[in-house]
């Protein structure tokens, strides 16, 4: 096997505690350097400083975990004074400084399995060819023991692009998706491209956190209810209806125009998301903690898992008709041109 490829990690952050720490200590022994983006787009003005930085402990955090765990100056910490003026721009400054020979992006509240992470920097070792890598994702909601799925997952927005390839003239150039471009102007999505699919296969897949705190929860959805790309004015409508009070079960996602459910999870969780929970559970922690005595109601109750098993699988015959759909508009426009050649033909 080749040698294995060194890894820039770029992460964009926001009040990210009480995540940040424990993110950066799981991806440090993978890593030949972590490039953390610390601030705030217009959308987000809300749930930040007025200088456009982290309205919690996100930057004392950042500066003490350089100061106390980062032996081997892996760690770079790049801020503004004032707003960032998107998200495009926060990720391009961290790929504008990495260095290694893969960029892979990560938020905050996204953890993989330590022998996921060397699997797939093994595969990478093994075939240079590969130029992106996505992963299939389990989203976590209200405690590491529940998890959602939903209809908007289930029809491709489960999968996440996280790694590409990296080298001189390579650019990234929007966050969502998140795409970057060869030295040839390439998308690396059009070449060697690891599905989140097949990973998934290999049991490989990344853990999302993304619903798992009510104060997560809420800055996200403040920011979604204000930026005009999520064209979602209702977020936080939902956060107080769907996810601090279960009074929409069947719409637990957050893409909430898409029927979702809850379920429990039974499997493993990354070492480091265990030590945070751990931690954050303490009696002097000061993080809340959504109650968990309605979700177990709700599972525990008969009529829900059998709404539950309806209404998910509802889903496979609105895909069907989808895909039909689809199928016929290929074969029209396919058809179509040998049909007018015919007319004329016969003219």
């Amino acid at each position: 096997m080749s040698e294995i490829p060194s890894i820039s990690f770029g992460l964009i952050v926001l009040n990210g505690e009480p995540f940040i720490r424990y993110t950066l200590r799981a991806l440090y022994p993978y890593a030949r350097e972590i490039i953390v983006v610390e601030g705030a787009t217009p959308a987000a003005l809300n749930i930040a400083t007025a200088g456009g930085h982290s309205r919690d402990s996100t930057l004392e955090t950042l500066y003490d975990f350089k100061a106390r765990e980062d032996p081997e100056n892996k760690l770079q910490i790049v801020t503004r004074d004032g707003f960032w003026s998107e998200k495009d721009e926060m990720s391009q400054a961290y790929a504008e400084r990495a260095t290694g020979d893969y960029l892979w992006q990560v938020d905050v509240d996204e953890f993989y399995q330590p022998a996921d992470m060397e699997a797939v920097l093994g595969m990478l070792a093994a075939d240079p060819s590969i130029t992106a890598v996505s992963f299939d994702t389990i989203t976590f909601w209200g405690a590491p023991s529940y998890y959602v799925d939903s209809w908007y997952l289930r029809r491709g927005a489960a999968e996440y692009h996280r790694l590409f390839k990296w080298g001189a003239g390579y650019r990234y150039v929007t966050h969502r998706p998140p795409t970057v471009l060869d030295e040839q102007g390439r998308d690396l999505r059009a070449g060697h491209w690891l599905r989140g699919a097949e990973l998934r296969k290999r049991g490989i897949r990344m853990y999302h956190y993304s619903l798992l705190l009510p104060k997560q929860v809420l800055e996200k959805c403040e920011y979604y209810s204000r930026a005009e790309w999520a064209q979602r004015q209702g977020a936080l409508d939902w956060a107080h209806k769907s996810y601090l009070a279960l009074g929409r079960p069947y719409h637990a996602h957050n893409v909430d125009e898409f029927p979702g459910c809850l379920y429990r999870y039974q499997g493993e969780h990354p070492p480091q998301l265990l030590r945070m929970w751990h931690d954050i559970g303490a009696p002097d922690s000061a993080c809340e903690i959504r109650p968990r005595d309605d979700i177990e109601a709700l599972l525990d109750s008969w009529t829900y898992r059998g709404g539950r098993w309806l209404v998910m699988r509802a889903d496979r015959p609105a895909r069907i008709l989808r895909m039909l759909r689809r199928r016929l508009r290929q074969a029209l426009a396919r058809s179509t041109p040998r049909l007018l050649k015919d007319i004329i033909r016969r003219r």
